[in-house]
């Protein structure tokens, strides 16, 4: 399928590894230039000279997105860029007991006021073109909150009311946002929640992948190649009639009707 996408340009966050870097793929492969971000140099590098494979325009700038220095230094370079991703590291788990202010604050700074920052910078530029693309990768923890990663649930949570908001007021303008809700993949992520169980229980870390996969109908992970290209669709020409949305990418996890 030709996703009708080829040629735009688009800034994706936290792209060398995970969830990110397959996003990433997914639009280089239909023909998107690029503008990456991550904090670890070299592994953006890596990841630029993999995209660039595709004959595709890659720029990578090597900042932390969460700071407000990061982000004026990646936006300097992206300039007026028709597709955005959105995508930070989550925060750590817990308890509730455990979080203090400046816990809260630092989640809110990565989760939910950062992305609202890069759409605040970029949605003017789409707006005047009469075109563009915004998909936030969050969590399934905004529909069905995960206990012990609490901060992530307040963060993200905010963050989609935001979104059902702002993607109602420009989407006249075919400007289109939705999220994108990961559930378990298997990425760096996915080994530091599974680490934390084998620390816990003292059991082995395929133990705590198999108790973890048997509790998705798909009896797997996803994959960061599937996730790409669910990010990418979500891009393209064919969905300018989805606004608002929330893009649940679980494996079937969420046990739910509606």
């Amino acid at each position: 399928m030709d996703l009708g996408i080829k040629g735009k340009r688009a800034l994706v966050c936290a792209a060398s590894k995970g969830l990110g870097r397959g996003c990433a793929m997914a639009l280089a492969e239909a023909g998107v230039d690029l503008v990456i971000n991550a904090r670890g140099a070299e592994a953006l590098e890596s990841t630029a000279a993999e995209l660039r494979s595709f004959g595709v325009q890659v720029i990578a700038v090597a900042a932390d997105i969460t700071s407000e220095a990061g982000r004026a230094q990646v936006l300097a370079v992206a300039g007026d860029v028709d597709i955005l991703v959105t995508n930070a590291g989550g925060p750590p788990p817990g308890i509730w007991s455990d979080w203090e202010r400046a816990d809260f604050i630092k989640a809110l700074d990565a989760n939910m006021l950062t992305p609202i920052a890069l759409m605040k910078a970029l949605l003017p530029g789409m707006i005047g073109k009469g075109w563009g693309r915004v998909v936030n990768i969050t969590s399934q923890s905004v529909k069905s909150p995960i206990a012990q990663l609490g901060l992530s649930n307040a963060a993200r949570a905010g963050l989609t009311g935001y979104v059902g908001g702002t993607a109602r007021q420009v989407a006249e303008f075919g400007v289109i946002i939705n999220n994108l809700l990961p559930g378990i993949h298997a990425t760096d992520r996915a080994v530091s929640l599974d680490a934390g169980v084998v620390k816990a229980r003292g059991i082995t870390m395929e133990q705590a992948q198999a108790e973890r996969a048997a509790g998705i109908p798909a009896r797997r992970y996803g994959t960061a190649t599937e996730f790409g290209a669910t990010c990418a669709f979500m891009c393209s020409q064919y969905a300018g009639y989805m606004v608002g949305q929330n893009i649940l990418l679980d494996g079937g996890a969420m046990n739910s009707t509606m």
